[in-house]
């Protein structure tokens, strides 16, 4: 077995704004595997300034994964912790390599067009007027979940954006999630989640910043809103860490991005752990090119999770690959009479 490992720059069709900065391109790694004629590929979706995996000595992780392929999945699974990234595409490279089809992982009711995947709706920080518009496309493509990243701009401003859709949409017929991404202080975060409570908001992603722990446990017993964790599960490596910080906690939801967690196999601990606790979960894309999230989505479909999941990032790029998956009404469906359009003799 031969494997290499390349970078690949994905281009936004239109800079997108979070609380940590506008985004106008995203650099991920592949990796690639040769094996007796059949080609296996994996993604590792490493996202700078949030994956713990951001580090000097990343590419040269992913040399010695390549030069160690021969370990096999269970043994470099174990060798990567630290690199959550990594063990995912080395997990969806195995199982691409593996499969008949390198791009079909997980058959099922999904990949056979039976089924489809309730999805919401991305709406990107933005001035009042953009993220407005977003809000219209996105019901008027037939979502009914809807994301808001909150947190960049006046939070009256954002409090008006929210009053908007619910003159228009009850919660029966919009569900609003909205993520914060950690930018509410710890002193005003339960004065403005009493501020938000008053729109029926499914949950609130990370309201305070990880790591205050005492404080994010204070805010879950006493919130008006679910509160779901996401960067607060980055960088918790073990089993016993996993099952001590929700215990801790005890949010109402967690959210997991494979590439931040560990792959399938660190996702599935999360959804052990946080069933066990009586804590609800959906999976999302960590902005993976369709590669990445091919294998994600075909995976969460097997997870039996009829909750909207946040896998409708396909469309957000100019140069990503061509391939079976296509957003319909606020449902992800996979069209298999389309075809991929990627050339592993690109990538060698």
């Amino acid at each position: 077995m031969k494997a290499t490992y390349h970078q690949y720059n994905l281009n936004f069709k239109k800079p997108s704004g979070t609380s940590r900065g506008i985004l106008t391109h995203k650099e991920t790694w592949f990796i690639v595997l040769y094996d007796k004629g059949k080609k296996g590929i994996g993604e590792c979706g490493l996202l700078r300034g949030l994956s713990c995996d951001d580090r000097p000595d990343y590419e040269e992780k992913l040399q010695w994964t390549c030069d160690h392929i021969h370990l096999g999945i269970d043994q470099l699974w174990e060798e990567l912790v630290y690199f959550p990234s990594i063990q995912f595409g080395v997990e969806m490279a195995f199982k691409s390599l593996e499969s008949q089809n390198p791009f079909l992982l997980f058959p099922s009711k999904f990949t056979s067009r039976d089924q489809s995947i309730t999805i919401n709706g991305l709406v990107w920080m933005g001035n009042e007027a953009d993220m407005k518009e977003q809000i219209e496309d996105k019901i008027a493509q037939g979502f009914r979940c809807i994301k808001l990243k909150i947190g960049a701009i006046n939070f009256d401003q954002e409090l008006e954006l929210l009053r908007f859709i619910r003159a228009n949409f009850d919660e029966e017929t919009i569900e609003i999630r909205v993520d914060a991404n950690g930018a509410f202080s710890i002193n005003e975060a339960l004065i403005k989640l009493n501020q938000l409570a008053g729109f029926k908001l499914h949950s609130i992603e990370q309201p305070i910043q990880k790591n205050n722990t005492d404080m994010m446990s204070v805010l879950c017993k006493s919130t008006p809103i679910p509160i779901s964790l996401d960067e607060e599960l980055i960088g918790v490596f073990s089993k016993e860490d996993k099952q001590l910080l929700l215990q801790k906690i005890r949010p109402q939801y967690i959210i997991l991005k494979p590439s931040f967690v560990g792959g399938f196999r660190g996702t599935l601990e999360w959804i052990n752990i946080a069933e066990q606790l009586n804590i609800g979960w959906w999976i999302t894309s960590a902005l993976e090119s369709n590669v990445g999230l091919n294998a994600i989505a075909q995976f969460t479909f097997l997870q039996n999770n009829t909750m909207p999941q946040g896998l409708g990032t396909g469309s957000l790029y100019t140069n990503n690959f061509d391939c079976p998956l296509e957003v319909l009404n606020g449902q992800l469906w996979y069209q298999n009479e389309k075809k991929w359009d990627f050339n592993f003799d690109d990538f060698i």
